[in-house]
């Protein structure tokens, strides 16, 4: 027996049937297709989790880049006031 009851001469069977009706070069390019399409959804897995390290880094940046430019902004109309 083979995988799920399917014997190799059954899976032989269908595979000369699918070269027969789709050709092997449209069968090549249908794996090519395929393989582009795995690599791509991989890497933009990997792409987002990379992106939510970074934005978590991002936000404390942008915080003190606020919170930087919050204390010129009060330290200039400060030095307003004075004039």
């Amino acid at each position: 027996m083979g995988v799920g009851g399917i014997s190799i001469w059954q899976l032989l069977i269908i595979l000369a049937i699918v070269i027969m009706i789709f050709g092997t070069k449209k069968l090549k390019s249908l794996g090519t297709d395929l393989g582009s399409a795995v690599k791509g959804f991989r890497a933009s897995v990997t792409d987002k989790s990379e992106d939510k390290d970074a934005e978590g880094a991002t936000d404390t940046t942008a915080e003190s880049t606020v919170q930087q430019n919050e204390s010129a902004g009060t330290q200039q109309t400060e030095q307003k006031e004075k004039v």
